[in-house]
């Protein structure tokens, strides 16, 4: 069970083989601009229960054969993760099976690993609303944080700007779409920061003052160069990205790539990486399109990992709203 933002998911495993992923969102929060904490977690309320009866039909899965119930425990929203986390309990308690714990940051790095087998060790990098970095994987269980964002993340740099240009949330998928009509015409100075560290709120500073002058003298500016203006940001994003990954695969010499989260399936950003591995030599593995944003799917993979493992939590197990990957290990 998945409900760590504005995502309902429930998906069913049987011998790690997926046999229901189902995903309700939450499209009002289009209306805010933004995720409104308190509205998603009274509607992860509203659905989970119909989902749970949805899921169990399209495995073809009686309540009685599930042997473990996995959820995600954090990082998120703490009013969201609390209703998955309490309906997964009830159902542990309800048919007296284990509860498992899950990392939604491990789960999205393991997404790689649902319908293919990378070899290690592989370098990901997780790319998402709410998080950007980059990890190092020696196994399932044994995963080192190499670097990650200083303050704004890659997909929230996306939705920020592109709330800039007028567009509904969530932008990253419309900038996309728009992006591929457009010409990166504009030049936006990249972060410098250390290490394999990002930075993208200075990205989104230099969008807005350059908008602002831009305006003064055509106040038609962002109608007549959206595409290019979307095909900018992302080009600066993905540079950004792309440079940061080649630069920790080249010095950790590590030549199996992975991507994963949300903004992995941005089409520049696949493409691009692609074209890295070419260049160096290096495997690149992606997953598949449905295992990219929070989905559930991902959290049964790690919870089956877990349940092999019998690495079992109690009842009492609490929501981490920050929850650190390396707690995971």
């Amino acid at each position: 069970m998945e409900t760590s933002c504005d995502d309902t998911s429930i998906a069913i495993l049987r011998d790690g083989i997926v046999l229901a992923n189902l995903i309700t969102s939450q499209w009002i929060h289009k209306k805010y601009g933004g995720v409104v904490p308190e509205v998603a977690s009274r509607l992860h309320v509203e659905s989970i229960l119909e989902l749970y009866a949805m899921c169990l039909e399209q495995a073809q899965v009686k309540p009685e054969e599930i042997s473990a119930v996995a959820v995600t425990r954090g990082p998120g929203l703490l009013g969201s993760l609390l209703v998955g986390l309490s309906f997964a309990k009830g159902i542990a308690l309800s048919y007296n099976i284990p509860l498992i714990e899950v990392n939604h940051l491990h789960a999205h790095a393991l997404s790689l690993f649902i319908e293919q087998k990378p070899v290690y060790p592989l370098l990901c990098l997780t790319v998402s609303g709410g998080h950007t970095q980059i990890l190092k994987i020696e196994s399932d269980f044994n995963i080192h944080l190499m670097g990650q964002t200083l303050d704004d993340a890659a997909g929230e740099a996306f939705d920020k700007t592109g709330k800039l240009f007028g567009l509904d949330y969530p932008c990253g998928p419309m900038m996309d779409q728009l992006a591929k009509s457009g010409k990166p015409n504009f030049k936006f100075p990249a972060s410098k920061v250390p290490g394999y560290d990002f930075s993208f709120s200075g990205l989104k500073t230099a969008v807005l003052y350059f908008l602002r002058q831009q305006l003064s003298l055509n106040p038609s500016f962002i109608e007549e160069e959206l595409p290019n203006l979307c095909a900018s940001v992302q080009h600066a994003i993905v540079h950004m990205l792309e440079s940061k990954l080649v630069q920790a695969a080249k010095e950790l010499n590590v030549k199996s790539i992975g991507l994963a989260g949300g903004v992995s399936a941005n089409s520049e950003l696949r493409s691009t990486i692609m074209n890295a591995c070419c260049l160096h030599g290096w495997e690149l593995y992606l997953p598949a399109l449905r295992y990219c944003t929070d989905n559930a799917a991902m959290i049964a993979h790690v919870g089956y990992a877990k349940y092999v493992r019998k690495e079992f939590s109690t009842l009492s197990l609490n929501a981490m709203a920050r929850y650190p990957i390396t707690q995971t290990q």
